[in-house]
């Protein structure tokens, strides 16, 4: 069993940055599919980014590029969500998610569909104001 837990929401202020954290316990993130979704009131969970096991390749949603950047540190067992330049459009729960069954799938297209993925934090609140 794998246990997700998020951090780091919060408010911000349009332009402004926040960082995620989703710590991982029960086994190790190197063996795991990654990925971050969000949701917002009223809409269904949309993908925002994913990471390949070593590290080396992410990909994010066309509205989220060149502002979130998703890192890991498998020695801490932990994955990351820098988002810059946020929008009011950003505003979501944001959740991590992980999968046991990425190997030898189709990158990044088979990442980017939630139904894959087995495991999910409890969410954190990402709220942007003007």
């Amino acid at each position: 069993q794998v246990q997700l837990v998020e951090s780091g929401g919060g408010m911000a202020q349009t332009g402004g940055s926040l960082r995620l954290s989703c710590a991982a316990s029960g086994r190790s993130l190197s063996r795991l599919g990654l990925g971050w979704f969000r949701q917002a009131p009223g809409r269904e969970r949309e993908f925002v980014s994913t990471i390949t096991g070593s590290g080396m390749s992410t990909h994010g949603a066309d509205s989220v590029k060149g502002r979130f950047t998703m890192s890991r540190d498998n020695a801490k067992n932990t994955v990351y969500l820098q988002m810059s330049s946020l929008r009011s459009e950003d505003t979501a729960v944001y959740y991590c998610a992980a999968t046991k069954d990425a190997y030898g799938r189709s990158w990044p297209t088979w990442y980017i569909d939630p139904s894959h993925y087995t495991y999910w934090g409890q969410g954190t609140q990402v709220t942007v104001s003007t």
